[in-house]
């Protein structure tokens, strides 16, 4: 299953993104996907900002971005899913978390998560999003953000 296919499945109606590194390889299946609208940012910070406003009108946003972005959007996250208390969904590409390399983008992306009370889990490399449509339900029936990380080879 694609990330378009299971977003659709999942009642993603909107994909807010920056399409950095490998993530701009779905921008295909998920513009072709029906029913699902793809936003691109400028800054990252505003896409929790534009997932926050699509939440409040009714819509159910998926955030998707590079772990480099998620530490330049904090403060937006922050306001979003802990003072807003919105349930966003978030996938967040962690660059070189498959080789080891000395890089600390990667070893970074578990404390923030843990500094900001989020949780999160991580997907296989080629996982095929099954687990979107239970994280999306679960971040609904808990009321808290949910976020899975996508594990990237050399940028």
């Amino acid at each position: 299953m694609d990330l378009g296919k299971a977003a659709s499945t999942a009642g993603i109606t909107h994909v807010v993104w920056i399409p950095d590194s490998s993530l701009g390889r779905w921008a295909a299946a998920l513009e072709r996907t029906p029913g699902l609208r793809l936003l691109r940012v400028a800054r990252e910070g505003e896409a929790w900002a534009l997932a926050l406003g699509l939440y409040a009108t009714g819509a159910r946003p998926l955030v998707v971005m590079q772990c480099t972005g998620l530490y330049e959007s904090g403060d937006s996250l922050r306001n979003a899913v802990l003072d807003y208390g919105a349930p966003l969904v978030g996938l967040i590409g962690v660059r070189n978390a498959t080789t080891g390399a000395s890089d600390s983008a990667a070893s970074l992306a578990e404390p923030f998560l843990r500094a900001f009370h989020l949780p999160y889990r991580w997907l296989e490399p080629g996982d095929d999003f099954s687990a979107l449509t239970a994280m999306v339900d679960e971040a609904n029936r808990l009321r808290r953000a949910e976020i899975f990380l996508y594990p990237e080879g050399p940028a």
